[in-house]
């Protein structure tokens, strides 16, 4: 009998189909990198309800994710410092395209599409000359490169496209790193992490910084509010005493507002925030903290803290459909918003760092 995927790409070769959206792959709320059991790595697709609608291969260990904006496809990208990144049809589960980071370049983990999916913008790290750069794909040349420019900084890590096309957000993270030697850090003691406001040719249109005595809070991933909000999550290098604040808010132009629940609350998150997502009616804002093991949530229009949710190893999280989504590393998937959280599904398989939104359609 001929599959579906076969027939809807018989239409396809002969014009006859319209061209496949999401909901051709399931209509998939959101996406996350997994090792399961046989210790491969898999990029899947998951509902709202938890509930995992497809699964695709990937060569090694995934980060996060870039998701089309209309049609199924995504790129999943190498962890830190990687050099591949896989575009992957989602309907066929084909890889169509293999993206390697330039001679002197690794991935970062993180990328965004242009509004109308033409174009990919991915985080990437010029190693030798100690700087960010964002790497610029073609996709309707079959994601070809097309240039790059700076990043605004050091170690860009995550980048989101602001509402309405208007640029890009990056959060350098503000660490220099390089292959040969690993994951390690070598200069914290001059970090400068910011946030950066570039246009898509590249042009820097604004730049934000942290206090002086926070110059070790690398700033690392980020959400954005249709009303152009922004939220980003820290993660702290230097003495545990010290304790910063490792959530801020910032709209263009304004000053930035750090949150931070009460100090003993606080330290539940051990200096390190995994991911951030705002809520869709962009009332809430929750962090995850693998480390800690714990879901903090606070609202955005005071800054309060609204409840802090155990949950061991959670890292992954998206805005969902209706409450905020959460995936763990021992496999658990829920849902949480200021009740406890509600496990709704635990695969065999062991979620990494991030969840990823698609928009409907």
């Amino acid at each position: 009998m001929t599959s579906r995927r076969s027939f809807l790409g018989g239409l396809l070769a002969t014009g006859l189909c319209p061209r496949p959206s999401w909901a051709d792959a399931g209509s998939p709320a959101c996406l996350s990198a997994a090792q399961i059991p046989d210790g491969s790595y898999r990029l899947a697709g998951l509902s709202g309800d938890g509930d995992i609608i497809f699964t695709l291969p990937l060569p090694g260990r995934g980060h996060a994710a870039a998701a089309h904006p209309t049609r199924p496809e995504a790129v999943g990208f190498a962890r830190r410092p990687g050099t591949f990144a896989f575009v992957l049809n989602c309907v066929s589960g084909q890889a169509t395209t293999q993206l390697t980071a330039p001679t002197g370049r690794h991935f970062y983990g993180h990328g965004t599409y242009f509004a109308d999916g033409t174009l990919l913008f991915t985080t990437e790290n010029d190693f030798e000359a100690g700087a960010g750069v964002i790497g610029v794909w073609d996709v309707t040349q079959g994601y070809g490169r097309i240039g790059e420019f700076s990043s605004g900084g050091i170690g860009p890590h995550d980048i989101k496209l602001m509402p309405g096309g208007g640029g890009l957000v990056i959060a350098n993270g503000g660490i220099e790193t390089h292959p040969d030697m690993g994951r390690s850090k070598l200069n914290l003691a001059t970090m400068r992490p910011n946030l950066s406001y570039v246009s898509t040719t590249g042009t820097i249109l604004e730049q934000v910084e942290l206090p002086q005595d926070q110059h070790r809070n690398s700033i690392r991933h980020l959400a954005t509010g249709a009303d152009g909000l922004v939220a980003f999550g820290m993660q702290w290098q230097g003495d545990t005493a010290q304790n910063p604040a490792l959530l801020g808010l910032h709209r263009p132009g304004e000053k930035v507002r750090l949150l931070r629940a009460d100090a003993r609350e606080h330290r539940r998150l051990q200096g390190y925030v995994g991911s951030v997502a705002m809520s869709a009616d962009g009332t809430q804002l929750a962090a995850t903290s693998p480390r800690g093991g714990i879901v903090q949530v606070f609202d955005i229009a005071s800054g309060a803290p609204s409840g802090t949710h155990e949950m061991p190893d959670v890292c992954g999280l998206s805005t969902g459909r209706a409450q905020f989504l959460f995936t763990s590393g021992t496999g658990a998937v829920g849902t949480i918003d200021h009740e406890a959280p509600r496990v709704l599904a635990r695969p065999d398989c062991a979620w990494d760092n991030h969840l990823v939104d698609i928009a409907p359609g």
